[in-house]
């Protein structure tokens, strides 16, 4: 009786060469690109003690993947992703570290649930985070990194939407005060619900809903809208953070989008690449938390480019530099040529054959030739 091969859990895969090699490309691209900005790179564990991942937050640990440690017997987690453990590495290993302290990452995050739009459960998450300061000059700074880092690693051309998470709270705190609690206003606002805003009294919101698209026409629209001037601030902190990548990528703004921006205070932004339904990246202005009374603030972003690497980003034609080498081959060409770039692939018996082994040369008496 023959074993049935063994499944993966939904959401899970495999890896084979030639995918696994274009991930570890993108990877090595994105990071240099960070890296070379005065990123350092820092790598935190699979798993951790739930609290520190979740803490007591239900949004946070909906996510956690758990099961009990046997050594500890307390509950571990799998990550779902990487930005909250450099935030405890952050206040933690390096809370006395200069500010503004800059860090990057690269590693696989783990999801309880996949979503329609993105059913894996495992990918992979790059990013970077400005810790110690979340003013114009850090999101701008954070913004140019990750374009930089993007087309490092051939991702493009891209769109980057930008918001303003803390909009809403702000003008229904001060100058346009509703009857209704601010979250549910924020959802209709979400929504893009002209109705559902009247219906709630909110008819002096309706203006947002035209502050929506290209990225000059809705910075237009936000300041004809905002007739007291409490939005003045983040009107001018949008245009000094958009100065830098103007050119390099499409610009649009949706200052009242709040999906995905829970934990962002007062910026945020998503990156888009045609013909992908899901965002590729996230990022924004936010608070770590340090102790139980104290907050840093902090900037950043998450890239997740597994759907790209999918369609053939960082692919390359291995044969091209997979050379064959034939028994009884001189060992130290052999390592002469892994030492310029190549692959060598050595026979094991006669039968080997180059291009059935994946091989675009064989080597030859004078050196390589096409196989």
């Amino acid at each position: 009786m023959t074993k049935a091969p063994a499944l993966l859990p939904e959401g899970l895969r495999d890896r084979l060469p030639a995918q696994a090699e274009a991930t570890s490309r993108v990877t090595r691209a994105l990071v240099d690109a960070m890296r070379a900005h005065g990123y350092g790179r820092v790598s935190p564990p699979l798993a951790e003690f739930r609290e520190t991942l979740g803490g007591d937050d239900d949004r946070l640990t909906r996510d956690l993947l758990r099961f009990t440690d046997p050594v500890s017997q307390r509950t571990l987690a799998l990550r779902p992703d990487i930005t909250r453990q450099v935030g405890r590495i952050a206040t933690s290993l390096l809370a006395g570290a200069p500010r503004p302290l800059r860090l990057c990452y690269a590693g696989q995050v783990v999801k309880l649930r996949a979503s329609q739009l993105r059913p894996a459960r495992e990918m992979l998450q790059v990013g970077a985070e400005l810790i110690g300061s979340d003013s114009v000059a850090a999101a701008r700074e954070i913004v140019t990194v990750a374009i930089d880092a993007l087309d490092a690693a051939g991702i493009g051309p891209v769109t980057i939407d930008f918001t303003l998470p803390d909009v809403v709270e702000l003008l229904a705190n001060g100058p346009l005060p509703v009857a209704v609690p601010v979250e549910e206003l924020q959802g209709e606002l979400d929504a893009k619900d002209a109705g559902a805003l009247a219906r709630l009294g909110a008819e002096a919101y309706l203006p947002l809903l035209r502050a929506t698209g290209p990225f000059d026409q809705a910075i237009a629209e936000l300041r004809a809208f905002d007739t007291t001037g409490v939005l003045d601030a983040r009107i001018e902190a949008l245009e000094a953070i958009a100065a830098p990548i103007r050119g390099r990528a499409t610009l649009t703004l949706d200052p009242t989008e709040r999906h995905g921006f829970a934990y962002q205070s007062w910026f945020g932004f998503s990156i888009f690449v045609p013909g992908q339904g899901d965002i590729i990246g996230r990022g924004g202005s936010y608070a770590i938390p340090v102790g139980e009374d104290r907050e840093e603030a902090a900037v950043g972003f998450s890239l997740y480019p597994d759907p790209l690497i999918d369609e053939g980003l960082g692919g390359e034609d291995d044969a091209e530099r997979r050379i064959f080498l034939p028994l009884g081959h001189d060992a130290a060409i052999a390592a002469g040529l892994r030492a310029d770039g190549w692959q060598t692939v050595a026979a094991l018996s006669d039968a080997d054959d180059a291009r059935a082994l994946g091989c675009g040369f064989t080597l030859g008496p004078d050196g390589p030739v096409e196989a």
